[in-house]
């Protein structure tokens, strides 16, 4: 579901727009546009220097701050292995894939300017790049091999392929290993992120940058925890059913 549209004008500051919705800065940063310090200008006048369309400017800034509620609609419980995989590469790994990156340069840039005044920084950023190390490898793993499976698994068990149960002996993957690989390690550097930042809050009198980081940590957490709880309270112990029906057909 589609919801409000954030109108914005061209005499707004560039500060104030991503102050309103930290959303924003990924366009001024794709427009190598300041929205810090930097940010006191108005987004016309911004965009008349930079010879930029500003009204190609707004459409781009207005449709980063569109929001998409689907989680509470959707009824994952029904949904085939098979697909609810499909959704979970093309919904949270291609989301990750684009998030963390920018996380990772908009705390760099945090870091390199503020870590004096704001001594825990260098800490965050060393926790988030553990944390990203750990979430590659994750995702590479269910593409290439998990969830090819799981594929492959769903169809022979929905169609009562004769082969399934002997599907299962041959190319059995570690699904149950899969839900246990790197998750304590990435549950726990997330722990320490929250509690090192006080659940994602910006200081006081924190900087545009400074906030902008936060909320996207903040976003991409609750990405993963979405994340975490398909495959293991639905996606995987469904395969491990499935997995178990077919081999004691096969006893």
């Amino acid at each position: 579901m589609l919801e409000g549209i954030k109108r914005i004008e061209g005499s707004a500051f560039v500060s104030d727009i991503v102050k309103n919705d930290y959303r924003t800065a990924a366009v001024f940063k794709k427009h190598d546009i300041d929205f810090c310090c930097g940010g006191k200008f108005p987004l016309e006048m911004i965009c008349a220097n930079k010879d930029l369309d500003i009204k190609e400017v707004i459409q781009e800034l207005e449709a980063a701050t569109h929001t998409i509620t689907s989680h509470a609609l959707h009824e994952y419980q029904t949904w085939k292995p098979d697909f609810l995989a499909d959704y979970i590469i093309h919904v949270h790994h291609r989301y990750l894939e684009n998030a963390i990156p920018q996380a990772a340069d908009y705390l760099d840039h945090l870091t390199k300017k503020h870590a004096a005044r704001y001594p825990y920084l260098p800490e965050l950023q060393n926790l988030f790049e553990a944390f990203s190390g750990s979430i590659a490898p994750r995702q590479q793993q269910e593409e290439e091999i998990i969830f090819p499976y799981i594929r492959q698994l769903t169809r022979a068990y929905l169609n009562k392929e004769s082969y399934a149960g002997l599907l299962v002996r041959t190319l059995r993957k570690p699904v149950e290993q899969a839900m246990l690989q790197e998750q304590k390690t990435i549950e726990a550097l997330m722990r320490q992120m929250r509690e090192l930042t006080r659940n994602y809050t910006p200081p006081e009198n924190a900087c545009v940058t400074h906030t902008v980081t936060l909320l996207k940590l903040r976003e991409i957490d609750n990405d993963i925890v979405h994340h975490m709880h398909l495959e293991n309270n639905i996606l995987y112990p469904r395969v491990l059913l499935m997995e178990t029906e077919l081999m004691s057909q096969n006893d």
